[in-house]
């Protein structure tokens, strides 16, 4: 298995993420990431790119919220995200900016 569909699946599994937000982060369809979970295709581009990214704060995430609360976590509109919802910075390729509150939560006074 190629380390794009394991992060695909990595983030499905252990954070609980459906293909549908899968998608919405990545800019590829639900069945698309239906078919990227399956093993029958993989992400390429700015998919791959947006896979990656999301992969990375789930796996941070992981580290300050318990799985079952990432997904809710990513779709909540944030105060300290100008009340924008991380999902969907991420899908913008603002993944920087959820990373930076993300550190502020591992990392407390640290700045």
């Amino acid at each position: 298995m190629s380390a794009l569909l394991e992060e695909a699946r990595d983030v499905h599994d252990f954070a609980g993420l459906s293909d549908r937000l899968i998608a919405q982060a990545t800019g590829a369809k639900p069945s698309t990431v239906r078919g990227w979970l399956a093993g029958r295709s993989e992400p390429t581009g700015v998919r791959a790119q947006r896979l990656i990214e999301l992969a990375e704060m789930v796996r941070r995430l992981g580290r300050v919220l318990r799985a079952e609360s990432i997904a809710v976590w990513l779709q909540r509109p944030v105060l300290a995200l100008d009340d924008a919802k991380p999902i969907e910075l991420i899908a913008r390729g603002e993944y920087k900016r959820v990373g930076r509150l993300i550190s502020e939560i591992e990392y407390p006074g640290v700045s």
